[in-house]
């Protein structure tokens, strides 16, 4: 269960482990092994024989509930892997930081990431710069195959994310600098590795000085203007919280890419979409509440965040039995958004979940983490998700060309390759087309790349 997690990079996703990981269905397989150890164990925490760690693997939803309620203490998010990992690019961030430092770094990214409002202040910035890049993207896309519409593979969605990604965050000068956010993935690539990999210090520095540069312009509008005007101090450390910031909005990308394979394959919720985005002044804020919930089914369904870590900081008990403390305690998140055995629609697209509450208040549905340890860019990152997936959809048609499909009325695949993803965005016509059969078949489907 941990090693084809690890193989496909708990930090960094490594492409040509994802097609095989897709092909062996390694998830499923994963949560097989897990419901087995749950008959064969009980609903642990079950502690593994691993030679100088205590590691325990979470089995039980209560559990959840209990380790994420109980941070940072006794469950701290600081774990031992965890601090290894990121460390390589984010020394002093929150996730890793623990007591006072900790205390100070939550408080100041809850205020400055507007945690549990909507619409974050960066808005007004926000909006244009989606619009206008999404634009360019797709323009771009048309040019290059001749035609109106064009493919768009991930490779060049990618290009377009992180462009408007680096004007929202440090303003519109960054727009182009591509090299701060290549030298990013180039350290979480080591941070695959965690303590197994030596640390870059001078590439790390220079990240970390590229961020402060960025910030010291404070460019009006961007989050980096929120960020001085938060007035971080030294024990902030804000260049590290950037540097998480740009880590989560790669996981953010991944969401948005898959979301549009469960629309393209659900040609009813798409629609649903559409009456949604229609008569919206998509040029100024909007909540979205159907698209946002379309991006937490995407993370629900494919999780982002491969496993959630808590290292207890003393000795606890778990139904008669001792854990010590230092024992770290791993929640898999696809083994509990996809337990058949609790939840309907395990293997089903149903954004509606996040709407009527069923999924927002669910135990162990954790897209963003939860508790007091919660993600507190969680709003930020469906705003910004939201409203790239409107600028894509609003007036275009959306056909999914290459990479396994996500087709309503099937099971859908617990392990789904973004990388090898394509799709046809084509202006729309006045005529509306009739919906697409449902479709029975409940193997995983491939889309064939479309010729012409």
């Amino acid at each position: 269960m941990l090693a084809p997690m690890l193989a496909q990079g708990i930090i960094l996703r490594r492409p040509r482990v994802l097609g095989p990981a897709g092909r062996l269905e390694v998830d499923r397989r994963a949560a097989d092994a897990l419901h087995r150890a749950r008959e064969a164990h009980g609903p642990g925490p079950l502690r593994l024989r691993i030679p100088f760690r205590e590691v325990a693997l979470v089995l039980d939803r209560e559990d959840v509930v209990r380790l994420l309620d109980g941070s940072p203490e006794p469950f701290a998010p600081a774990t031992r892997e965890k601090r290894a990992a990121l460390a390589h690019f984010q020394p002093q961030g929150v996730l890793i930081s623990r007591g006072e430092d900790r205390a100070q770094r939550r408080a100041w990214n809850e205020s400055v990431l507007q945690m549990d409002r909507p619409l974050h202040a960066v808005g007004a910035h926000l909006v244009p710069v989606v619009r206008e890049e999404v634009t360019r993207l797709l323009g771009e896309v048309a040019g290059a195959d001749g035609a109106d519409g064009g493919e768009l593979d991930w490779d060049r969605f990618a290009v377009g994310w992180w462009r408007a990604v680096r004007r929202v965050v440090l303003g519109d000068g960054a727009r182009d600098d591509a090299e701060l956010i290549d030298l990013l993935g180039r350290l979480r690539a080591h941070a695959n590795w965690a303590y197994l990999h030596r640390t870059d210090d001078a590439g790390r520095r220079q990240l970390l000085d590229g961020i402060d540069g960025w910030l010291d312009r404070a460019e009006p509008g961007s989050l980096a203007a929120e960020v001085r005007a938060g007035h971080p101090s030294g024990r902030v450390a804000a260049a590290s919280q950037v540097a998480h910031w740009l880590f989560a909005y790669d996981a953010a990308g991944i969401a948005v890419w898959r979301a549009l394979s469960l629309l393209a394959g659900h040609p009813a919720a798409l629609d649903d979409v559409r009456h949604e985005l229609a008569g919206r002044d998509l040029d100024t804020p909007q909540e979205l509440p159907l698209l946002r919930a379309t991006v937490l089914e995407s993370v629900r369904l494919w999780p982002t965040t491969l496993a959630v870590l808590r290292e207890s900081t003393q000795e606890t008990d778990w139904r008669g039995r001792r854990a010590p403390a230092g024992t770290t305690f791993v929640v898999v998140s696809s083994f509990f958004h996809r337990d058949e055995r609790t939840l309907p629609a395990a293997d089903a697209f149903d954004p509606a979940g996040w709407l009527d509450g069923r999924d927002r208040t669910a135990e162990a549905l954790v897209p963003f983490s939860g508790g007091p340890g919660r993600c507190p860019g969680r709003d930020l990152v469906l705003f910004t998700t939201s409203t790239v997936l409107a600028a894509l959809l609003a007036d275009r048609s959306l056909a999914q060309t290459a990479g396994t499909a996500a087709v309503t009325g099937t099971l859908l695949p617990r392990t789904l390759d973004h990388t090898a993803l394509s799709f046809r965005l084509a202006p729309r016509t006045p005529a509306r087309s009739a919906p697409l059969p449902r479709e029975e078949n409940t193997a995983d489907r491939t889309v064939e790349r479309a010729a012409g």
